[in-house]
């Protein structure tokens, strides 16, 4: 299963720093998404990764502010974002799909990718 953490409670210009973790598996296992999702609105993709790791995607609206970064010993995926505002809030999601599945070195900013979801974490700003 996909495990996100590091939700948060910041007040606007703050930062965060948010995993994904896929027990059981390496990095190189599978690709992966972060999405967001706030009351009222459709769930929107912040950005990819592939499962190298070479090919990374960001949404317009958060290019700038954020990163997405890897760790191989913890094989942990991290979305670091700064700059924060109200816009922000939402609950963040990874999302996964297995190389195997994808069948090359890629990554989409689309939900119907991906098969494999945490339950997200909160992240709320403060104006």
């Amino acid at each position: 299963h996909v495990a996100e953490s590091g939700g948060v409670l910041v007040q606007t210009g703050g930062s965060l720093k948010l995993s994904c973790t896929i027990p059981n598996h390496l990095l190189e296992d599978f690709s992966r998404a972060w999405f967001r999702q706030s009351p009222g609105h459709e769930r929107e993709a912040i950005s990819c990764s592939s499962w190298s790791g070479e090919r990374i995607t960001y949404q317009n609206s958060v290019k700038g502010r954020a990163t997405i970064s890897r760790d191989g010993a913890t094989n942990t995926l991290y979305l670091s974002m700064s700059s924060l505002n109200p816009e922000d809030k939402a609950m963040y999601y990874c999302a996964a799909v297995h190389r195997d599945r994808v069948g090359y070195d890629a990554c989409a900013m689309s939900q119907s990718w991906y098969p494999y979801w945490g339950q997200g974490t909160q992240v709320t700003v403060s104006s």
